[in-house]
């Protein structure tokens, strides 16, 4: 496949190379006209800026992707990566993984790293907080960067590789209705995360289709990390009187469940026989936990390697290709976490 040289770009836009170049190194001193033109005419030609590596005219250089993901101790996280890496290894491509810490200015930084250093395209596991900027991602788009995402995000067309996040914690819910369950709370994760929003969706749409009530004290706000979540759940509890008390929680991810776990053991609440927990994800060691846990699996090794398929289909294509969404199923894995009750 022909690469597309700044200079064809120039020709094109009828300016200098040196124009351009200010244009793809995002420079102050290009008029917003002429910037706008010039990213159109990269469009039109599919160009690609080369980074400072393609100098070094190493094969391993020219053929590898990158991967941003929240938080390298995660399981979850590192899964997908492994799914990731087996498949862009068997086309030849290297994987460099990085770590954003759930904090949006280092997701930014390493998006630009990459972009700057020419490896091919990312996958990115965003991170998405009140009301923080996406322009990077914008930027990545303008200038026929490849990228696939973990999670959509609100105003960006992109490649979305996901799970059915509202199909499977409406599942999750209509277990513990069916189990005899009345007094149901989900425990959400970061409010501006689309994958809260969906779980919160699905809870809902659980109970539309039951003969109990939805209210809105039955969803609260506890967050995806450890410390917040443990931190959280104890001042939730201490906050309502004991008849009060949910007899299930349906969390928003594993690490959250394992978290609320510790804290109802400081309570003196046992799981489940004073309350049911159900967590997300199944990452590996949640079997272990110090009471095994009810959760939804979702297929890590298979959202990487799709998300890695997307990503090289787009790099190795002449033409910019359309954005693909792809939603991939979950199962529902009953473990001792929960129970059912005597109807």
């Amino acid at each position: 496949m022909k690469k597309v040289t700044i200079a064809e770009v120039a020709k094109r836009a009828n300016y200098s190379s040196g124009t351009v170049s200010a244009v793809i190194n995002a420079k102050n001193s290009v008029k917003p006209a002429t910037r706008d033109h010039i990213l159109k005419v990269m469009k039109e030609l599919n160009f690609r800026p080369k980074g400072i590596a393609r100098n070094l005219k190493k094969a391993t250089q020219d053929k590898s992707i990158g991967i941003i993901i929240k938080d390298l101790n995660y399981p979850f996280y590192t899964h997908i990566a492994t799914g990731a890496r087996e498949y862009a290894n068997s086309k030849g491509y290297s994987v460099i993984v990085a770590s954003s810490e759930s904090d949006h200015e280092r997701e930014k930084e390493l998006s630009h790293l990459f972009s700057e250093k020419d490896i091919k395209g990312v996958i990115i596991a965003p991170t998405v907080e009140g009301r923080a900027e996406i322009e990077h991602l914008f930027q990545l788009r303008m200038i026929n960067y490849p990228f696939v995402l973990l999670e959509d995000v609100k105003g960006i067309q992109a490649n979305v590789v996901a799970i059915d996040n509202s199909k499977a914690i409406k599942r999750a819910v209509t277990y513990l209705i069916d189990s005899g369950h009345t007094k149901i709370v989900h425990f959400a994760g970061p409010p501006n995360s689309s994958h809260t929003q969906e779980r919160i969706e699905g809870f809902r749409h659980a109970f539309s289709e039951s003969t109990l009530a939805f209210h809105k004290d039955m969803i609260v706000s506890v967050g995806s990390n450890y410390d917040e979540s443990f931190a959280k759940t104890l001042e939730y509890f201490k906050s309502i009187s004991r008849e009060n008390y949910p007899t299930a929680i349906v969390c928003f991810n594993d690490l959250q469940a394992l978290a609320v776990l510790t804290a109802l053991k400081e309570l003196k609440l046992c799981v489940p026989e004073d309350i049911s927990i159900i967590g997300n994800d199944d990452i590996y060691y949640a079997k272990i936990y110090p009471v095994p846990l009810t959760t939804i699996r979702a297929p890590q090794h298979e959202i990487g390697k799709k998300a890695a398929e997307i990503l090289i289909e787009n790099i190795e294509s002449a033409t910019l290709l359309p954005p693909k969404r792809v939603v991939l199923d979950t199962e529902f894995i009953v473990r001792e976490s929960s129970k059912v009750l005597k109807h």
